[in-house]
């Protein structure tokens, strides 16, 4: 088992100690500032009040992107496979042409 570490983070201007992997501290830090970041823009755009409204609806718009973001993955593989097949059959045609 890994050794945790004990991480400070600041996310609307509230301190947090987290634990994590050493490796993952890097990533940590990335996702409180991006956490921090979409609060801010939700808190500054003064449709949401309450800190834990906030942090709700910077939840549902971070699950939304990663969503997003993975079905376009999964879109993209689906194009790969789809381009190696038309490869497969282009290079057929062309070898039953020599």
């Amino acid at each position: 088992m890994s050794s945790q570490e004990t991480v400070q983070i600041r996310i609307l201007d509230k301190e947090y100690q987290v634990q994590c992997p050493p490796e993952e501290k890097t990533g940590l830090l990335e996702s409180a500032q991006a956490l921090d970041a979409r609060m801010r823009e939700i808190r500054k755009s003064g449709t949401v009040i309450g800190l834990e409204r906030i942090a709700v609806m910077a939840a549902l718009n971070l699950s939304y992107d990663l969503l997003r973001a993975e079905s376009k993955a999964a879109n993209s593989a689906v194009d790969k496979k789809d381009l190696l097949r038309l490869d497969l059959k282009l290079s057929n045609a062309l070898k039953s042409l020599k």
